[in-house]
């Protein structure tokens, strides 16, 4: 920036020419009014998704299967980690795990640190995690229905957080615009899985170690298939 009175160059926040003292004041107004904020564009998704929790399930199966040493530690640690903070930490290890499934559907090298990629947007998935949270619990008291159907809507907020950089209420909006279109086949691809990991359980715990890996994956295909992976960052700050 430079002074509007002498010429000589100053910072862009200053007020007064450090040269010649004149008040930029006025500059910065007009500078001020005429930048033009531009709100982030809402997800439009692709007209006809429908859920196809088959074949869904299927691929994260197969996806999980051709690297499972990896998947099954990343379980591991993220039940560990998870288990200190389930409220704070859950959004962020979430958004991880997807992260690494992302990887591995694009034909990447993954490895444990992949999980701890979700902590860049520590921020957005943890207000993502709460509202959630908030709002299924709610939705549970009203014959666990209406609980099941706001589940299914944000089932893909962390990846839209983590592959679109989009904030938290942009990333729940796009994720309910996608399942918007199929309310019925996403709620039964969460309760399917819900299923799969209560399986997991009854397998003396050890179960889980595969079908956490399994739901991590199956829900990155699906967004994979119903939205497209993105890879130009959008520059929107969460």
């Amino acid at each position: 920036m430079f002074c509007q009175n002498c010429g000589s160059q100053i910072e862009s926040s200053a007020e007064f020419c450090s040269q010649c003292g004149s008040s930029q004041r006025i500059e910065a107004r007009t500078r001020a009014a005429t930048e033009v904020t531009t709100p982030p564009t809402p997800y439009v998704p692709i007209a006809g998704g429908k859920a196809a929790t088959a074949k869904w399930i299927g691929q994260g199966w197969e996806l999980v299967q051709s690297d499972l040493g990896n998947f099954v530690l990343m379980a591991f640690v993220m039940m560990v980690v998870n288990g200190a903070l389930p409220l704070l930490l859950q959004g962020a290890l979430f958004a991880g795990f997807q992260g690494a499934c992302k990887k591995k559907l694009r034909g990447q090298t993954v490895d444990i640190g992949d999980l701890f990629q979700g902590f860049q947007f520590f921020v957005p998935t943890l207000k993502a995690h709460l509202v959630t949270t908030i709002l299924v619990f709610f939705g549970m008291l009203c014959f666990i229905i209406p609980g099941l159907v706001l589940a299914a809507m944000y089932n893909f907020t962390y990846l839209f957080i983590l592959d679109r950089k989009l904030p938290y209420r942009e990333a729940m909006r796009a994720s309910a615009a996608v399942v918007k279109q199929d309310y019925l086949g996403y709620t039964l691809f969460l309760i399917v899985l819900g299923l799969l990991n209560v399986a997991g359980v009854l397998c003396l715990f050890v179960g889980v170690l595969v079908t956490i890996p399994i739901t991590m994956a199956a829900i990155t295909v699906a967004y994979r298939d119903a939205v497209g992976f993105d890879t130009t960052p959008s520059g929107v700050t969460p």
